[in-house]
């Protein structure tokens, strides 16, 4: 992701039509020559970095939910994020990209969340095609024969199109050109999701595969200007063409969330507590947790679940805030909650403990704490 800056000298600010924002969590499907994606972003955070940005005059028309997961592979987060986002922000527009499963159920409920634009990611609508490109597909929690999923993903994307169209969103697709797998089908590709309502297509070339995944007899070679330029053409016979934008001759990579707000583990506070019903989900109020989960990280520097720790009844006459913090919490660094008053905010801010309202899954979110699980020194900052 990058924020293009104007021309030296220019006074105006930075202008940024549609901000990518990592917050999908999971993913419900994986291009077997694809690379493994960032961590996501917790929705508060998010909302933080956003803020940060407009304050430093960056211009931001909209933002677009995109990665690491599928926008749409986790609903109940998703909109917790939309009605969190309209109310903070609502005169920015909202796009999310996905992969289309579960779309058409959600149409409705998109739009009246305040969605204008969904981009579809269809690379093939053939079935042989889908199962020689993907890996795997779930469109539910569990793996299903991918004969079968690559049917549903066909299905649900052909489907999601219309519904998405009728509910008043503007769709678009994008299109990765894989030779010698869907570089001779983007037409059908486009005549497809143009009888759909859709309203625009992106060809984008495949520029290579993972490490892991080039070592492959069948894996595809990077895109070449030709096949691309053909493949562009067969697609314009259908669908408008919306090309890659240039990037700006000067451009900055955005910081990390982590610089804006998010913090992270030291040597005297090395751990984070997390309110949890379940061991899952950080779904708790602050004052409804009778335990916190505690959560650091191993000697090879991976964090995982240390303990869980009662919390203690208050003894009359003592500071509630204060009495949590030297009882549960004297070792971490932040406290994970679904939600919390500004009380506790603050009394332990001044402590030195961050209350992050993150109602969101726990591996995730403690992921990004410690800096997507690389190994670190004690005390060392996550990069």
């Amino acid at each position: 992701m990058i924020l293009p800056f104007p021309e030296r000298g220019s006074r105006q600010p930075p202008q940024v039509d549609w901000l990518p924002l990592p917050l999908a969590p999971r993913a419900n499907t994986r291009i077997r020559f694809a690379a493994t994606g960032t961590r996501p972003m917790p929705p508060e955070q998010a909302m933080e970095w956003l803020a940060d940005l407009q304050a430093r005059r960056n211009s931001i028309g909209g933002i677009d939910i995109h990665g690491p997961g599928d926008a749409l592979a986790e609903p109940r987060q998703l909109f917790h994020f939309l009605d969190l986002f309209r109310r903070r922000q609502p005169d920015l527009a909202i796009r999310l990209t996905t992969s289309g499963l579960g779309s058409a159920a959600l149409a409705s409920r998109l739009a009246d969340s305040g969605v204008s634009e969904v981009v579809l990611q269809v690379d093939a609508v053939q079935i042989d095609i889908i199962q020689r490109l993907y890996a795997w597909i779930r469109p539910g929690r569990r793996t299903i024969p991918l004969a079968q999923a690559a049917a549903q993903l066909a299905r649900e994307q052909a489907d999601g199109a219309r519904a998405l169209a009728r509910a008043g969103l503007v769709v678009r697709v994008t299109t990765t050109v894989y030779p010698g797998f869907n570089d001779s089908h983007v037409a059908e590709i486009a005549r497809k999701m143009a009888s759909r309502q859709v309203t625009s297509m992106m060809v984008l070339p495949f520029t290579g595969a993972a490490p892991e995944a080039a070592a492959e007899n069948d894996c595809p070679l990077p895109c070449d200007t030709i096949t691309l330029a053909r493949a562009r053409r067969q697609a314009a016979d259908h669908l408008a063409l919306t090309e890659t934008p240039p990037e700006a001759p000067e451009a900055v990579n955005l910081v990390p969330l982590r610089e804006h707000g998010l913090p992270g583990p030291t040597d005297q506070r090395p751990h984070v507590a997390v309110a949890s019903s379940n061991g899952m989900d950080i779904d708790l109020h602050l004052g409804q947790a009778a335990r916190l989960l505690i959560y650091g990280p191993r000697e090879d520097g991976l964090a995982c679940l240390l303990e869980a720790r009662t919390v203690a009844p208050v003894p009359a006459g003592v500071a509630r805030w204060q009495h949590l913090a030297d009882s549960c919490l004297k070792d971490c660094f932040a406290v994970l909650v679904a939600n919390a008053g500004e009380a506790p905010k603050k009394v332990l801010a001044g402590l030195g403990i961050r209350v992050l309202v993150c109602p969101d899954n726990i591996e995730g979110t403690v992921d990004v704490l410690f800096g997507g699980g690389k190994k670190k020194k004690p005390g060392q900052q996550p990069s």
